[in-house]
């Protein structure tokens, strides 16, 4: 499959999931153009995709993280940036360095910046790993509550698809 097999995309939440080098990482790598974009509509140009570690930024600090993604984003939401980044704890953490912080930690740090992105296509590539119970709780709640918006699309990469969320599709990767 490639990324345009998954278009149009409705919106709410889409499942895509697979073993171990099914494709899913590059599937939505594609949609974000991170890779070569897929043949299809526009509606991609504002799609998002992170590498939830973060590669290459251990000198930044979550807010120099942020502030580098939101030129990127003309629909950055900065009370839901600062909402986000108190229920994943990350507070304490804002003025560290990325080398500083555990591997859940700067995952967190990603994953307020795609969410808090405004895009119209939010790519999630595997969102709960690495995560405490409690920050995973928060991202599935955002995720359920996002589920039903009119016109965004969060793509949602992993080995299941979590059967508590309310997807709209659910693409499984051979």
């Amino acid at each position: 499959m490639n990324a345009g097999d998954l278009l149009p995309l409705p919106p709410g939440l889409v499942a895509v999931t697979g073993e171990e080098g099914a494709g899913k990482t590059r599937l939505l790598r594609r949609l974000a153009g991170d890779l070569e974009r897929p043949p299809g509509p526009a509606q991609l140009l504002d799609a998002l995709w992170l590498d939830l570690a973060l590669p290459g930024q251990d000198d930044l600090t979550p807010r120099q993280v942020w502030d580098a993604l939101r030129p990127r984003c003309p629909r950055w939401d900065p009370a839901l940036q600062e909402d986000l980044a108190q229920a994943l704890r990350l507070a304490p953490h804002l003025d560290k360095k990325l080398s500083m912080l555990s591997t859940g930690s700067r995952r967190k740090v990603a994953l307020v910046g795609l969410l808090a992105s405004g895009a119209t296509v939010t790519c999630l590539d595997q969102p709960f790993a690495a995560l405490d119970a409690a920050s995973a709780g928060v991202v599935r709640d955002f995720l359920a509550e996002a589920a039903g918006h009119a016109t965004r699309a969060w793509v949602v990469a992993d080995y299941d698809a979590d059967p508590r969320l309310p997807w709209r599709r659910h693409v499984v990767l051979p």
